[in-house]
Order: structure tokens, then C-alpha cells, then sequence
């Protein structure tokens, strides 16, 4: 944090003052957090004019779940994304109004295979090329190894390299396993207790890992907490700590899902953080980063300037508020809303402006339980959303919540959810203790169901493996925060010799040509190829549509040019045939990968029917009995929602 010197009005007296940036995730990480990624380019198009005004010391735009959700949902291009709002913030001039940052998982970019340095180098220069200032880079590992490259190449290419230590808890001591094997029954039987675990996850291990992203070049740190885990005590001792080991700005990125996140950015702001993640309003609370009216009311009272032209932010703030109503088939809170309110304008009831106050006391005595306590206070006052207590007790991300629900959905056995949930703890062990974060959230909580499925079905723990969960245990996704035991290695994955993954096997796709479009090439660009490289599945579908167009309209052209015929007129369409047989409908939405069965084909329970993708995850879906496929319903590469209909099976 910065100072700058300001005469005060009552006294004249000349004092220093900090001064707080902000890095506003409205526009990727809100959406996405709150509105599953579903604001079109029309709204965004909408809320740029004012974004000009509010200078912003960074705006987070792009990456994330954006380049996928906008092909996948919208129908939109993310590179057009990134154009129009670096053209509108100035982005590549030598003074921008807001920097822009982007999200990336290190070697792994937006997807899950690691790719070769020539293809993140192709991506980061594109990205630059096109807008983009700060790429904050993180591994769900925490392995310095898979970001190294990342931050040389964003270094090298003029973009500014955000290193981001992904924030993670140790198991709790009570969340212990029931004894296995013949030792484990010996010392249960004999009274022995197990030794209390060791800490992993100190304010060390972070500092230590900030450390080596400084010295591999890091411009900016970054404390991630993806879950919204790091408590106040928590958030004052780790950014004090990072504070005093490394010498590049230190940023705070949080989530009020349990109900730490308002309380924790104030806890960061008295221990000298210099960049603050916030949401306008009403992109902010919940599942998502505070809202930055509340952090400006703690920043007033505790003397800290906000280097954001508050009153542009209010006029966002206006038209945030149409946007979110246009999202309302995304928004679970539609039906209970945050009241609104102007920091600059709106007065606080006495008691509420109290609050502020006593806040900050708690803050400074250290008083961990009335901190939150106050600040839970100040939420309900103004309506946001109540602390996720399930999250907060179970310490899991919440999308990783959702996507057990869904898979144990799908398998018709939603009574193993608490089951699975207290299994967490041993999955996340055995392989390493790794931090939950996408994509090893989605994976441990995938084998945390299959666990308890196991158990249910009278079978040995990890009987049923996914295959992701088989490259993390064997390497390929990097170094573990603690080593992975070589005789579980060898269960699950048939060695026990750690394998990281060979990017010198890296094959880069093809770009097949269309014959049915007169032969044009799928991708007709860099920036199109790197789509189809990054997000193979949706990018085919997004760019097939793309040629169509452009192969409609040329014939278009041709027709006209030519001469006039006579136009026969069409035959109506044929009705769909009604479904009168049982059906297979889609647990949740996604995206249809690929199709196993065809009309008229037996299968026997358990037979693989077909993959789709959701919750950015491959799912398998199983045949429940013997049966006759009568239709299959839908296609490859089909987007469908929950409980759409998949297969029809004869009578």
C-alpha cells in the first residue's frame, strides 16, 4: 500500500494517508460467480462508458471460465471481447484508464493438459497483442514449476505477470478416518492415539511460495482464496507476513461464501495490503468478492483513500443493476436482492454507521468472533446473502459442492452427500494434500462419490477411480504439496513411480477442412487455432457456426448474382415424432461430448450410453437396466439443460 500527504479539512494538519487500488472482478469473476458467466456482450457494451470514468487500477475481463462460457453459451468470440474492452479502457496506450487482467492456470491456460511453451508463448502474445496488461497465473498445486514459463513469457512479451498462491487450509484434526488395516484396528483397539497432523499450510508455506514467484519475476502477488477459507486472523497474518518478505505490490483476492470475506478484506486493509479484488454492488456478496461500497465505508473511517473515482462507480452501480435483471434465470438471489444504496449519498441509519465503527475495533483488538459477528450484521442490514454454512464447515469450494450434488444426481444416490462430503479429508490426503481449487476440486470431490459408492456397494476404498483423479495421483498434473505414498500410487495408477506429464507429446489438433462448406478451413486464423488448442470441444461447434455464416452468405451472393429462377416453395417441416417411451434426461446441463449407443442398439446396465461436460467435467452416464434404444435425442456437441431428454428406450 502507498501513501500519499493530503491536508486534512478540520486541522490543516499535514499527514500521511494510504492509498488502496482495487482490481474490479465484476465483469469476469462476479458474473461467473453469481451468474454463471452469462453477460452478453450487448451488456458489457452497455457498461463501458462508465467503466472509462471510474479508473480502476485493474479491471479483470477476461480468462476464467469467460473464453469458454462466451463460445459455449453466447455464441459470442472472446477475442472480440478482449478488443472492445481494451479499445474502450485504452488499454495498450502508455496511460489506460484501467489495466485489464485475465486469469490463467498456468501451463494449463483456460483447459487441463499441460501444454508446451510454444503454445502458452502463441496464446500470451495474442492476448497481449489484442489488450491485455496483467495475466495473474496460478497452479492448483502450487507448483513454482508450472508457472515459471508463464511468468518469463508474459514478462517477455510486455505484459505484467500477476504470480497467485492459491490459499488452502490443513484437514482438521477431528476429521479423522476410521481405522484401516491391521494396524490401524491394533491401535484402535488398544487405545492409541494418532499423532496430531502436520501443518502444512502455515503463513510460511505461502511467504515461501510468493518468494519464488518474485524472483521468477512476478510484478504482483497475489493471496487467491478461490473458497472464501481465509479468516480474518487468517487474511492479518498471511498478507502482514507477505507485506514484509517480498517487495512487489501484494493483492487480496477473496469470496464471502462462508461468510469470511467482508471481515478478512478489512483484516487485509489494516495489515497494509495494496490491492484490493472487489464487485460493484450488485455483482458482489455471496458466492462472489465483497462489494466495493462497503470496503469504501471501512476505507473512510480507517483514513485510507480508494483510488477509484467513487462517483463513476455509482453510475455503474445504476446499470449494474439492468444487467442483473437480465440475468435473472441465472441469479439463485433474485427473489431477495440487496436493497440499494449510494455510499456517497444515501445516509446510515445511526445504529448501521455504528456497526462500521465497531468493526474496525473488533479488527483492531483482534477480536476474530465480534469482527464477524459485526460484519454479518452489516450484510443482513443490507440484504446480501447469509454465510454458506455447509461450505464454511466442510472448508470445499462451493462449485465443488454443486458438482458432487449433481454427480451423485446422476447416480440416483443423493444420500451418500454427507457421506462423500466427510470423505474429502482422506481423498484430498492421498493425493497429496492438495489445495481445492479448479481443477483438482472438481476431482477430488468426483472420487470423494466414488468412495462412498464403493463403500456402499460392500467394496475396498477406490475400487472405482476417475481418470482424472489417476493423473493426479500419478503426476502428470505436477508436484504434490506433500508426497503422494508410493503404495497408493501403485494402486491406483499400476506404479509406484511418479510420472509428470510429457508435453513433448503434446500434438497439436488438426484444422480440418469442411467439404460440406466448399472445403474452407474450421479455423481461419491464429487466434481461431488457439480457440480449437485450448478448448477443442466447444471452439468446433462455435467456429462451425462461424463458417456456416460465412458460407450462407457467399452463396447468398452467388444466388443473387446470378440469374433469377424459379424458387420452388418448401415443404413444411415434419413434426417430431412425440416421446411415448422412457427416457434418460441430462442430470444438469452441459454440453453432449460424445454418443456411445444408436437407434435400435440393446444395452446392458451399466453400458456407457454417452459423455457430456459440466461443471468442467467429463461425465459418464450408464445405461440403469437392460434396455432398446428406441432414438437417440440429442447430438455431439449439443448444449442441453437439465432434464432434457437424451435417449428414448422402447417400451
Amino acid at each position: 500500500m502507498r501513501y500519499v500527504s493530503y491536508i486534512t479539512p478540520l486541522n490543516m494538519a499535514k499527514i500521511t494517508r494510504p492509498i488502496l487500488k482495487i482490481r474490479d472482478l465484476t465483469l469476469r469473476d462476479g458474473q461467473q460467480s453469481l451468474f454463471a458467466t452469462r453477460m452478453n456482450q450487448a451488456t458489457i457494451d452497455k457498461l463501458l462508458p462508465y467503466y472509462e470514468d471510474a479508473h480502476f487500477y485493474i479491471m479483470e475481463v477476461w480468462g476464467g471460465a469467460v473464453p469458454d462460457s462466451v463460445m459455449r453459451y453466447l455464441d459470442e468470440s472472446p477475442w472480440d471481447r478482449l478488443r472492445i474492452v481494451s479499445k474502450a479502457m485504452d488499454s495498450k496506450s502508455e496511460h489506460p484508464k484501467s489495466l485489464l487482467s485475465a486469469l490463467s492456470r498456468g501451463r494449463n491456460l483456460f483447459g487441463y493438459v499441460p501444454y508446451p511453451n510454444s503454445v502458452l508463448e502463441g496464446f500470451y502474445k495474442e492476448a497481449i497483442e489484442n489488450g491485455l496488461n496483467v495475466m495473474r497465473i496460478f497452479d492448483a498445486l502450487n507448483d513454482i514449476d508450472n508457472v515459471k514459463e508463464s511468468i518469463r513469457l508474459i514478462n517477455s512479451l510486455g505484459g505484467i505477470a500477476d504470480g497467485a498462491v492459491c490459499y488452502t487450509v490443513d484437514p482438521k484434526p477431528e476429521a479423522k478416518e476410521e481405522p484401516r488395516g491391521f494396524m490401524g484396528k491394533l491401535k484402535s483397539m488398544f487405545g492409541s492415539k494418532p499423532a496430531e497432523p502436520e501443518k502444512i499450510f502455515t503463513d510460511s508455506y505461502f511467504v515461501e511460495k510468493a518468494k519464488a514467484m518474485e524472483a521468477l519475476g512476478a510484478k504482483i502477488i497475489t493471496l487467491k482464496d478461490m473458497a472464501g477459507l481465509v479468516n480474518p486472523s487468517r487474511a492479518a497474518s498471511i498478507i502482514s507476513a507477505l507485506k514484509s518478505n517480498v517487495k512487489v505490490p501484494v493483492d487480496f483476492h477473496t469470496h464471502c461464501t462462508p461468510g469470511y470475506g467482508l471481515a478478512s478484506a478489512l483484516m487485509a486493509i489494516i495489515n497494509g495490503v495494496d490491492i484490493l479484488d472487489t464487485n460493484i454492488w450488485w455483482f458482489g456478496g455471496g458466492s462472489a468478492a465483497p462489494a466495493i461500497e462497503l470496503i469504501y465505508i471501512f476505507c473512510q473511517r480507517l483514513g485510507v483513500e480508494v483510488e477509484v473515482n467513487m462517483e463513476a462507480v455509482g453510475r455503474i452501480r445504476k446499470e449494474l443493476f439492468n444487467a442483473r435483471k437480465a440475468l435473472a434465470d441465472f441469479d439463485l438471489n433474485r427473489d431477495k436482492m440487496p436493497i440499494d444504496f449510494d455510499p456517497l449519498n444515501d445516509t446510515l441509519p445511526a445504529e448501521v454507521a455504528a456497526l462500521f465503527d465497531t468493526a474496525i475495533s473488533f479488527a483492531l483488538a483482534g477480536d476474530e468472533a465480534g469482527l464477524l459477528d459485526t460484519c454479518h450484521k452489516i450484510e443482513a442490514y443490507f440484504h446480501f446473502p447469509k454465510p454458506n454454512e455447509l461450505v464454511k464447515t466442510a472448508e470445499v469450494p462451493g462449485g465443488m459442492y454443486s458438482n458432487m450434488v449433481a454427480q451423485l444426481k446422476q447416480l440416483k444416490s443423493e444420500d451418500l452427500l454427507e457421506d462423500a462430503m466427510r470423505l474429502i479429508p482422506m481423498v484430498r490426503r492421498d493425493a497429496g494434500l492438495i489445495p481445492l481449487v479448479t481443477p483438482t476440486s472438481q476431482i477430488v470431490g468426483s472420487q470423494a462419490v466414488l468412495v462412498a459408492l464403493d463403500r456402499k456397494n460392500g467394496k475396498p476404498d477406490y475400487t472405482t477411480t476417475n481418470n482424472q483423479f489417476i493423473s493426479l495421483v500419478k503426476g502428470e498434473y505436477g508436484k504434490t504439496p506433500v508426497p503422494v505414498d508410493p503404495a497408493f500410487r501403485e494402486k491406483i495408477t499400476g506404479s509406484p513411480v511418479e510420472k509428470a506429464y510429457d508435453v513433448s507429446s503434446y500434438k497439436k489438433p488438426e484444422n480440418p477442412t469442411l467439404d460440406d462448406m466448399g472445403g474452407m478451413p474450421l479455423a481461419s486464423n491464429k487466434e481461431e487455432m488457439l480457440l480449437l488448442e485450448l478448448l477443442p470441444s466447444v471452439a468446433n461447434g462455435f467456429l462451425r457456426k462461424r463458417r456456416t455464416e460465412e458460407y450462407k452468405a457467399r452463396k447468398a451472393e452467388e444466388t443473387v448474382e446470378a440469374a433469377p429462377a424459379a424458387v420452388e416453395k418448401a415443404a413444411p417441416a415434419a413434426a417430431a415424432e412425440p416421446i411415448t417411451g422412457p427416457t434418460l434426461v441430462a442430470p444438469m446441463g452441459g454440453r453432449i461430448i460424445s454418443i456411445n449407443v444408436k437407434n435400435g442398439q440393446s444395452v446392458k446396465k451399466g453400458d456407457l450410453i454417452l459423455v457430456y461436460e459440466a461443471m468442467k467435467m467429463e461425465n459418464d452416464v450408464e445405461a440403469g437396466k437392460d434396455a432398446v434404444i428406441k432414438r437417440v435425442l440429442v447430438t455431439e456437441g449439443e448444449v442441453v439443460n437439465t432434464d432434457t431428454p437424451l435417449i428414448e428406450f422402447q417400451d
